[in-house]
């Protein structure tokens, strides 16, 4: 294949990314990078005097580009980018769509390495409290409570139906099904989160576009600040067509259809901005996204706990014989101390 057969060459490599199973998050990232690498080698930054395409662009161009980054850019940042190049290159020589890769030498030269295990922005609980009381949409509030609450990944949250949740509420339960998973029955006010759902799976009736990537089902409790910031969106709640009654619906464009994780981000990201917390380009030592959420719970909780067992079993990532010890006591050793030392938001 000639690379001038292809004339849109990062379209290609990002529909190549959606065939071999990328999730969105991922494919809007590359795309993102790449399609700034492009306006850079077209543009009059780019050390060539002519507007050049990633087929002819060459090492000099590359080095060009990654330097244009580090003033901007940190250092993971400037690495992670890099390899989102060399990536695409080597993936577009391997379909013998471009002759070579002219990043391979620019990433071996390059000081810039990525970090495995970045240090996020440290967030105190009297920031978050703040953060938490300047949002009054009960969408946005719920969706960002229940993320502090539980430390569940974006898709996890995408995913819930009204089965899934189990609240003591005489009044909800007259408008809503709620809590009908067999898992829950006989449990007190509590989240299921499954473990088999899979992008592109119909489950409920309904087919998922995000995945839950916990090792095993998880059972969390919810708690009186969490109980009410549920009530209050599900007051507000509209009607859906979907017959898995999402738990989460959109209130704006995609009125009444299920959240995805591209408006979980859009919702984080617009009230993070709104604190300083957010900025374009940024790396995860300085944005707070919602796998932040998760970041914060996992500290504060393991922190004020000192049982790193039961913070794993809740964010769903523990072995088989830990999982069987905290199902088998999750009425009372789990939930009792989840419910005495969850930090306090509202």
């Amino acid at each position: 294949m000639a690379a001038e057969a292809i004339d849109d060459a990062v379209g290609y490599f990002i529909e190549d990314l959606e065939y071999h199973g990328r999730s969105e998050r991922t494919r809007e990232a590359y795309e993102r990078v790449l399609r700034r690498f492009e306006e850079f080698i077209a543009g009059p930054r780019c050390p060539n005097e002519h507007s050049l395409a990633p087929a002819e662009a060459g090492q000099r161009e590359c080095m060009a580009w990654v330097h244009s980054l580090r003033d901007s850019h940190s250092q993971s940042t400037v690495a992670t980018y890099a390899s989102y190049l060399h990536r695409f290159y080597a993936y577009m020589m391997q379909v013998e769509a471009f002759d070579s890769n002219p990043m391979a030498l620019v990433v071996e030269e390059m000081d810039e390495t990525i970090e495995k295990d970045p240090q996020r922005r440290e967030i105190s609980l009297s920031a978050m409290r703040e953060f938490v009381a300047g949002i009054t949409h009960p969408l946005d509030r719920a969706v960002i409570v229940v993320l502090l609450k539980t430390g569940m990944r974006v898709g996890e949250l995408c995913n819930l139906d009204l089965r899934d949740l189990v609240l003591d509420d005489t009044d909800l339960d007259e408008t809503y099904s709620l809590g009908t998973r067999g898992q829950l029955n006989d449990r007190a006010e509590s989240l299921y989160v499954a473990n088999d759902v899979g992008r592109g799976d119909v489950v409920n009736g309904e087919q998922r576009h995000a995945s839950n990537k916990r090792r095993r089902a998880t059972i969390v409790p919810v708690d009186a600040e969490l109980r009410r910031t549920l009530r209050r969106w599900l007051a507000v709640r509209p009607n859906t067509i979907s017959a898995a009654e999402p738990l989460f619906l959109s209130t704006r464009d995609s009125w009444g259809e299920r959240l995805t994780p591209p408006m979980v981000r859009s919702i984080v990201t617009k009230h993070a901005r709104s604190m300083g917390w957010y900025q374009s380009g940024g790396d995860a030592a300085e944005n707070v996204t919602p796998h932040y959420f998760r970041h914060f719970f996992t500290t504060h909780l393991r922190d004020r706990t000192g049982d790193r067992g039961i913070v794993k079993y809740l964010r769903g990532d523990v072995a088989d014989d830990i999982i069987d010890t905290y199902t088998h006591n999750w009425g009372d050793r789990v939930r009792e101390l989840y419910l005495d030392k969850i930090y306090d938001i509202l």
